[in-house]
Parts: structure tokens; sequence; C-alpha cells
């Protein structure tokens, strides 16, 4: 649905000419003055409310004002044929979102509504965001109650209502963006902005110019002033996550921002004061970058002032079934389908398995069960081979294992074979040299191998 724009002009050639520049692209309602204004308002909500400052009876600043009463507010840019300084704070004052001289530049107009559009979609996803901050990420959603994970979460209790900046470290996957929610939903600043930058998905040229904005003409390309992310997150906390990748000039300028706490634009000396709480996150080992010459180190203490490590998959093993059941469900709701059953013997088999990729790759298993099996049980046979460590050997020369009895061993044995042919009754007496009948015998004697309740081949 196109966002939808009032314009208000009491000159009717001006009104009428916007509207054809933007009607292409939006649903435009035209209003000749501010009581046709007020009853537009009053019918329905506008996402941009484009205002002459001028006009006979009331002024665009009573627009403005009625405009911000509204349940839902628009974003409100002021046009004027008198472009004086006064005229421009007054309307910023009154809640303006920029301010336009006559006769108007239809291009810095386009510009203007787009990033207005995009602020009003930020404010609502702000407010979104405020509402489910308390379920989301607070520590009950941090799912798990291995000792490894409570000893974090205990870090972060102690942690969160200081200024201190945090460096997070931990393997790819591991949920370090989470702690850093965590720290950030459990301080003072839980109400103000959390914004999250990946400094390894920019570029090199483009990261300064995105953490500390730039002015207009700052560099090729730069044809407006732009805030970044340190103004954006002013009296909250800002995320940087792969903080290892920011290079040599970033890293200088970071560090005069955590000393002084101001910074400037690119492409302006003007310093701007901010008050934000850094929190920053890594996979890699910042202490031998500084080693090697390739981080600072006066920067690499000024960030791990305190440090929370962040334990892989692996080594909270018993958080796997948790996590397993609780992104099943999520999935499962996600995608309107039945939820699937993990049988016992297929969790003892994923919380053996290494999780190289951490939650991230368990989320990934997860939705891929949901998506493909739509409910009913799996069993260790329904699982890839990647869960399973090695490469498959032939069950026939194995060998029995010293520390079993006989019966023990041949159960194992039987087990595997199983195992390795994914159920399949006829491949796993073929595997074990038997008959499929012996098989069939076996399984009768021990039927807490047989969790397929398949006849198989």
């Amino acid at each position: 649905m196109p966002a939808s724009i009032l314009i208000v002009d009491d000159e009717k050639h001006t009104r009428e000419g916007l509207q054809m520049a933007l009607e292409d692209d939006y649903d435009v309602y035209l209003a000749s003055d501010a009581d046709q204004a007020f009853n537009l308002l009053d019918s329905q909500p506008f996402d941009v409310v484009l205002t002459d400052l001028r006009m006979s009876g009331k002024s665009g600043l009573k627009v403005i004002d009625y405009s911000l009463t509204m349940s839902q507010k628009p974003i409100c840019i002021m046009m004027t044929a008198y472009g004086n300084v006064e005229t421009a704070v007054e309307a910023m004052k009154r809640g303006a979102f920029d301010f336009l001289t006559k006769p108007v530049n239809l291009e810095r107009l386009e510009i203007l509504i787009k990033r207005a559009i995009n602020s009003k979609q930020i404010q609502v996803e702000n407010k979104e965001l405020h509402q489910r901050l308390d379920q989301k990420f607070s520590f009950k959603g941090i799912i798990g109650n291995s000792a490894a994970l409570e000893a974090v979460i205990e870090r972060v209790k102690l942690v969160a209502p200081s200024k201190a900046t945090v460096l997070v470290e931990g393997e790819t996957g591991t949920g370090k963006e989470l702690i850093a929610q965590a720290i950030h939903q459990n301080s003072d600043r839980s109400r103000k902005a959390f914004v999250a930058v990946n400094c390894a998905a920019l570029p090199t040229n483009l990261l300064e110019s995105e953490l500390f904005g730039h002015e207009k003409g700052a560099f090729t390309g730069a044809i407006e002033k732009r805030v970044g992310r340190f103004e954006a997150s002013d009296n909250g906390t800002l995320f940087l996550d792969e903080i290892g990748e920011i290079d040599a000039a970033t890293q200088v300028k970071l560090l005069r921002f955590l000393e002084s706490k101001t910074f400037e634009r690119v492409g302006s000396i003007k310093p701007i004061e901010v008050d934000v709480r850094l929190v920053c996150a890594t996979n890699q080992n910042l202490k031998q970058l500084v080693e090697s010459g390739d981080f600072r180190e006066d920067l690499y203490y000024r960030l791990n002032v305190v440090s929370i490590f962040l334990p892989p998959l692996r080594e909270r093993q018993e958080d796997i079934p948790l996590l397993l059941t609780h992104f099943l469900k999520y999935y499962a709701k996600d995608n309107g389908v039945p939820l699937p059953d993990l049988d016992a013997a297929a969790i003892r088999v994923l919380q053996d398995y290494k999780w190289p990729g951490n939650i991230r790759e368990l989320r990934n298993f997860a939705e891929n069960t949901v998506v493909l099996h739509r409910g009913g049980t799996i069993t260790e046979y329904d699982l890839d081979n990647r869960f399973r460590e090695g490469a498959p050997v032939s069950v026939q020369s194995e060998g029995v294992q010293s520390n079993l009895s006989v019966e023990e061993n041949e159960k194992h044995l039987l087990r595997k074979a199983l195992l390795q042919a994914k159920g399949n009754r006829t491949k796993a007496a073929e595997l074990m040299g038997i008959s499929r009948r012996t098989l069939h015998r076996k399984l009768v004697q021990w039927p807490e191998l047989d969790t397929t309740g398949r006849a198989g081949g």
C-alpha cells in the first residue's frame, strides 16, 4: 500500500502541481486551508503532511500542531517562500521534520518524503519493539539452564546497570547480539534505542560514514547530510558486531570517542557529543590481533572494560533439548504446520553432535525439520549423516568393544547398522552379514533398537 500524503496550500496551482509530481508513487490528498486539513486529519491517518507556512486564515504552524495531536502522528514538512532562519527554527520546535523554501525543488522534496516515511517506519518499529522488549530480550529470552549459560547470565546482571563498555566474545552463531540486547534491556537505557551494526558487512570506505555520519559534499555521492549510528543511539546502546574487522582510521576515531564522548561527522570539524553505551562483539582473538599489529592496544583495553565469553553450543549440551523444543515450536507456529517430535535416540545423537555453526545451525536444523516433516516422530534414522561423527564404515569391519559383553557388542553393532542404513532392515542385515529374518528376530528380542516403526526394505 502506498504511503499517504496530505498537501496543505492555499495556492491552487502549487498544491495541484505537487499532486501531479507525487501521485504516481503516493496517495495524495489536498487541502486549501488549515480547517480543511483538520477535517481530513480527523477522518484518516496520514504518513506525511506537507504544509505551506503562510496561508489565509490559520498558518501552517497550526497544521503542524494539530497533526501532532493525532494518535498516529504524521511526519510534517514545512514549505514557505520566506526562508528565514527564525521561521525554520520555529517550525522545527513545533515538531516539523524538515523545511523547504519555495519554489519547491521536486528532487529535494522526493528525497525528504522518502526520508520522512523511513523515519515514520522506524518510529512504528521502535514502538512495537518497546512493547515486546520485556518478553523477547529479558533474561527469560535466553534459553538454557546449563552452568555455563548461568554464569553468563550472572555476569550480564552485574554489568547491565553500569555504564561500562562491554566486549562479548564467542564463536559465530553463539548469540552474542542476544546478550548485547539483554544488557541493554536490563539497563536504565532500556527505553531508548538499541542500534546494531555488523562491521564486517560494510566496506571499509563506508564504515566511518555509517558510524559517524557525514556532511553534504563530504565525498562523491554524499548528496545530503547523513546522521550516523552514534547519533541515532544517543542515550541508548550501540552494538558493534565483528569489531575486529574495523580499519585503522576507524579505530582511531572510535578510540577518541571512548576517551572524549565526542566525534566529528565525515567532512566536518565540529565535535558532536553523545551519551552512548558501547557493547562490542567479536569471534576473533583481539589479543592476538593486538600482538600482530592489526588492532590498537589502547583501543583494546578501552573496549575490554568488562568481557563476557559466550560458550559454544558443544560446551552446553544440556541446553540442546530446550533449544530444539523452543525452535521447533516457533517454526511450526510460524509455518502453520503440526509440531514434529524428536524421539529420545534422535535427541541423544543431536546432543553428541558438535554444532560448528552453534545456535544458528541449530535454528536452521529446526526450521528444516518443521518444513520437511510436518509433524510425526523424527528418529535417529531420519537425521542427516552430518550429525554422526566420522565417515560411514562397514559394520562388519568395525570390530567389537572390549569393555562390552558379547550381547552388548551385538546390540551396539546392530544399532550402528540400522543407523547407517537409515532404518532400512534389508540394508542393515547386509551390513551385519546376517539374513533379514535373523535381523527381525533380533529386533523382537531387543525392541528398544527398533524406533522406526517400519517394516523397511
